[in-house]
């Protein structure tokens, strides 16, 4: 009989199995991967996968928290090393264009999920959900602090740019977005070929 695990071992295996469905599911999809190919790509036997996460959907959620956590702490540092708010308003669109920029980016991991589950996972559903309210709240409170009105234009710009930066494979769309909320923060409408 195996030795049972320990505290520590149960937690390496647990990020050995999220580091490997996280880039599996973000690189091929969700419905295109496997167990058997998060099991051979994480080393882990299935039962100890299944001992963690008993579904596939759980095991999307966790994998969505955890790059929730890494994802808007990386965005809310580049923004509030910013002490001028309209600054650290278009800082934020400076770190999506670097971030739309990194190699095998493949645009929003929550958007991508809900395109392939949709409202089939409900548990997935409701981690998409709080990934955007909680994004939407950082754009609406770096919005206000500069000035705007309303945060629905720069959330809209924001998502779009995404979008549209994981469809074409460049990150010119949340430059552009940048330019657009450079626009609204001047008082001006974009310039043209915005």
């Amino acid at each position: 009989m195996p030795a049972p695990l320990t505290e520590e071992q149960a937690r390496q295996d647990h990020e050995k199995l999220l580091d490997a469905a996280e880039a599996l599911f973000y690189e091929k999809g969700i419905r295109a991967v496997g167990m058997d190919e998060v099991r051979a790509a994480s080393g882990l036997p299935l039962k100890r996968i299944y001992r963690l996460h008993p579904t596939k959907d759980e095991l999307v959620v966790a994998v969505l928290r955890r790059r929730d956590g890494r994802w808007r702490g990386r965005l809310v540092a580049a923004a509030e090393a910013h002490a001028d708010p309209r600054a650290r308003l278009l800082a934020a669109f400076d770190w999506l264009a670097g971030w739309c920029a990194e190699p095998g980016f493949r645009g929003c991991a929550w958007i991508n999920a809900f395109g392939e589950l949709g409202p089939a996972s409900p548990a997935v559903l409701a981690e998409v959900r709080s990934h955007k309210e909680a994004f939407h709240r950082h754009l609406a409170e770096w919005s206000g602090a500069a000035g705007l009105a309303g945060p629905a234009s720069v959330q809209l710009l924001a998502e779009g740019a995404i979008v549209t930066a994981a469809i074409s494979g460049s990150p010119d769309p949340a430059r552009q977005a940048r330019a657009a909320v450079e626009a609204l923060l001047a008082g001006g409408e974009p310039r043209s070929g915005i």
